[in-house]
Order: structure tokens, then sequence, then C-alpha cells
């Protein structure tokens, strides 16, 4: 089978690596983003799925925009009989997903229609959602409507992040892909329409998502925290002699006590302990700007917060 694997971001990785491993299977090209300029020097960074094409001798297409006519072409000179797409990062045209023999999939990281969008893992923490997984779908023009061949499911539990969600999400796609593909070549794959009225959208993530509003219950505040671990990172602004300053949080826990939301009762070994409108919460972990990740009685010994004070939303 000639596949063409589509994506850009890390959380592809383990089911590009399963196509490439795996016999009967030939990965006749990667189309993944542009390289793009990271860090203070601006140099540019190639995608985790380029560079593991790159090292496995798969040729790399990375048009600028996918609609652009010479770019639709190249998809199609390369006869595929499935194109899979995870991560990718731009909407496909109609003659993108027409051009595969047999199928345009989709690997979703949300059980499909909870979360569409960019950014399902983050919502379904923050949401309180006790399960995820991934969906494979037949692309559509929608966004994330297509319909669905099948689903796998793994549980939320209630120490993971953003981060932790993502890295499993990556294993169980590679899982439900290889389950999926010999439904496509046996011409059994089934196909199950979507129920729209039960859809969500989690919009593109950008740093606004992470600010703390301790006018929430505590319960609220650490889902969050624990959601945009470990980007955008969930935050807070602490006052210092400079003036207010970016704290990031990254753990936190929820804890029975009361006081103004926003106000510090008490900081400690333990931690450093917030009231929010309901309930307080306790962080564990965190950054101040222009410093790097610790824990918060690491940063304590370096800096006095004082109970009274007020964090700033």
């Amino acid at each position: 089978m000639r596949v063409v694997f589509m994506g850009t971001g890390e959380i592809g990785v383990p089911a590009f690596r399963g196509l490439l491993e795996t016999p009967g299977y030939e990965v006749v090209a990667v189309v993944t983003q542009p390289d793009k300029p990271v860090g203070r020097k601006q140099e540019l960074h190639a995608s985790a799925i380029k560079r593991l094409a790159v090292a496995r001798g798969v040729p790399v297409l990375q048009p600028v925009k996918m609609r652009a006519p010479e770019a639709v072409a190249e998809i199609a000179a390369l006869a595929a009989d499935v194109i899979v797409v995870m991560a990718y990062g731009q909407i496909l045209p109609k003659a993108v997903l027409e051009a595969p023999r047999l199928a345009c999939l989709n690997l979703h990281a949300s059980l499909l229609p909870r979360w569409r969008g960019a950014a399902p893992i983050q919502a379904a923490i923050e949401a309180g959602d006790c399960v995820s997984g991934v969906t494979v779908m037949y692309m559509a023009e929608g966004l994330d409507t297509g319909d669905i061949l099948l689903m796998r499911e793994t549980p939320i539990t209630d120490t993971d992040t953003g981060g932790s969600l993502h890295d499993r999400l990556g294993e169980v796609a590679a899982a439900a892909l290889a389950e999926a593909l010999p439904l496509i070549v046996a011409g059994t794959a089934p196909r199950t329409p979507q129920d729209d009225a039960r859809a969500n959208y989690a919009a593109k993530l950008s740093r606004e998502n992470g600010r703390i509003d301790w006018q929430a219950s505590a319960a609220q505040i650490d889902l969050r925290i624990r959601a945009m671990n470990p980007w955008p990172a969930a935050h807070t602004f602490l006052p210092t002699p400079a003036g207010l300053r970016q704290l990031k949080v990254f753990a936190a826990g929820v804890e029975v006590a009361q006081g103004s939301p926003g106000e510090v009762l008490a900081a400690d070994g333990s931690g450093i302990l917030v009231a929010a409108k309901e309930g307080a919460v306790l962080l564990t972990e965190i950054q101040l700007e222009g410093k790097r990740r610790m824990s918060a009685e690491e940063f304590l010994r370096g800096h006095t917060i004082a109970p009274g004070t007020r964090l700033a939303e």
C-alpha cells in the first residue's frame, strides 16, 4: 500500500514510525509544515515528522500553502492508496482529500464529536472529562466533521496534564491506525456519521488561555493548570519590588481553605496556598518570569511571599 503521511506535531511521530516499521506499507512521501524560526537566534527548526522522515530516507514535501495548485499537483502525482493525516496544521482542499485511491484518513485526538478543532487535548482536561481517545475518521471539507471509522479510548487521570495526555494519545493513535488500515485494504472499514448536535469546538490555544481566574473555583483552576501544562502554561502575576512579574504554574492541588480570591494564605515548604472563590489552590511547581522552572519549596528558599499578598490576574 502506497501511503502519504501528513503531519507536523510531535503527536504524529508514533503513528508515522508505525507505518515505517510495518511490512506491506510504503510511505512514499511525508508532507509537513515549512521549517520555522525558533528561539532568540530565530534558527530554522524542522518538525519532528520531517526529522524522522529524513533519517529514514523518506521524501519530504513542505508546501507553504496546501491549496496552491502546484502543491495539489505534487500530492496527486504520488498516486497514494491512502493519505494519513495527524496534526498537520493546514486545511486540505477537496482535491487533496480525493487524491488517494482508497481513503484520506485523519487521526484526531478526541472522541469525536466531543472536541473538534485544534486543542482537543487541553479542552478535555479543562472540562473535567474522564476519558479521551483517538478517532480515525474519513476526512471531509468541514472541520473534523468526517465519518468515523473507529475510536480508541484512554482514561484521563486526576494527575494527567496536557503534556502527559498528548504523549499517551500519540501511542493510542499509532495503535488505532494499525487497526484501521487493514480494514481499508479489506474493504470492510465502517463509516459512522457524527452527531453534530454533540459537537464542541476547541479553538487553537493562545497565551491568554493560561490566565488564572482566581474568581473561579479551586477545582476549575486546578483543571486549567493541568490542561495548560506545558504550553501555554497557566499563569498569574506576583507583586515584587520590581513590579508585577508573571508567575507560571505547572502543578497544584486543591485544598479546603477560605480567603479572598487571589490572596496568599500561606507560603511554606508545602507550597504557596492561594484562595480561590471556592476553596484554595496549593501551588507546588512554578516559574517566575526570567527564572527557571522549580518547586515552590525551592522558590521560597530565595523569595519571601507574605500571607495577605494578592496575586493579580
